[in-house]
């Protein structure tokens, strides 16, 4: 049925069950400090086995096509950046101070890994090179994700500083380096386990939610934030959707990519991570943890709205081939 397209999945529901709760039973005092304690730990915990995830041959393999990594990063690290840019007089018309910082911030952030390959291997796209690209844009987004952000966001009243790019590169890239260099030993049992990144994923970014939302409904969130604002959130970010992936339809055709390749593109390029963004968006933006609830805001959105908008999109390259992903489609699955 069409409904099932747009059915949240349980870990979306969870994301707002987890709002719900910091909303009513806020955490503070010195409750929020041990919370926030553990939060750090997971985040190193979480980087720490996704670099043990990931092969020394998949960061080999990635050199070898390089086009169609290139199209995928300046789609994830130029033009989303620049889009943001745009918006900017939007942002400022139609969103609060922190909110259109937060659009910026999901602009900086590197492709999703697992959704990305999914979606890929739905529409019928070139799976290894999406597992590659996916991966390795995780890998450079641990570094030029924050660069962008002290470029960004610090030139437009955002409060990252570039003491938190250097935090971040310490706290997430060397988990990382260390995780990879222990996937010497350790490499078959993640590898075994994959069900235990996604509940590391998933359970991190539910203590950073809770923990960010607390401190911003303490500090007037949704006092301060009218619900105008929140549907204009959602309409910038389904226009950036809009705008991007018939960019990359355009430019994978235009260049004279295969199909297989241009799904791989479409997807990889179209993406943003919330498992990487919002443990990231906590170091950044440590000093303002109240403000840090409005600027993951539009992270979350877009999480969601891409899912959607990309199961949709699989589907019909999946059943109608080497059809433009602009045609209507009314089928019913």
């Amino acid at each position: 049925m069409a409904l099932r397209r747009v059915r949240p999945d349980r870990f979306t529901l969870a994301l707002l069950a987890t709002v719900l709760l910091a909303s009513l039973l806020p955490c503070r005092g010195p409750s929020a400090r041990i919370a926030d304690g553990i939060t750090d730990g997971a985040i190193a915990l979480l980087f720490f086995l996704h670099g043990a995830k990931l092969p020394r041959a998949a960061i080999m393999q990635g050199l070898t096509h390089w086009r169609l990594h290139l199209t995928v990063f300046a789609s994830t690290f130029v033009l989303f950046p620049l889009l943001g840019l745009a918006l900017m007089p939007l942002g400022h018309a139609l969103l609060t101070p922190q909110l259109y910082l937060g659009v910026l911030f999901v602009c900086t952030l590197p492709s999703t890994v697992q959704s990305s390959i999914a979606f890929t291997s739905i529409a019928g796209g070139n799976v290894s090179a999406a597992v590659v690209s996916a991966s390795m844009s995780n890998l450079i987004g641990i570094v030029l994700t924050p660069l962008l952000v002290g470029l960004l966001l610090a030139s437009h009243g955002g409060g990252a500083s570039w003491q938190g790019v250097l935090d971040i590169m310490l706290r997430l890239l060397l988990p990382f380096a260390l995780g990879h260099v222990a996937r010497r030993w350790i490499g078959g049992f993640v590898d075994r386990h994959r069900p235990l990144l996604g509940y590391t994923d998933q359970g991190t970014i539910l203590l950073v939610v809770y923990t960010a939302f607390s401190a911003a409904v303490i500090d007037g969130l949704w006092r301060d934030t009218p619900i105008s604002a929140l549907l204009s959130t959602l309409a910038m970010c389904a226009l950036l959707l809009a705008t991007v992936m018939p960019t990359l339809t355009w430019a994978a055709r235009r260049f004279g990519f295969s199909r297989g390749d241009e799904i791989t593109i479409v997807f990889c390029g179209s993406k943003k991570s919330m498992a990487s963004g919002i443990p990231m968006a906590k170091i950044l933006f440590a000093g303002q943890l109240g403000g840090l609830g409005a600027l993951v805001l539009p992270l979350m959105i877009f999480h969601q709205l891409q899912l959607m908008v990309c199961a949709v999109v699989a589907r019909r390259y999946a059943a109608h081939g080497t059809r433009p992903v602009a045609e209507d489609d009314r089928e019913a699955d």
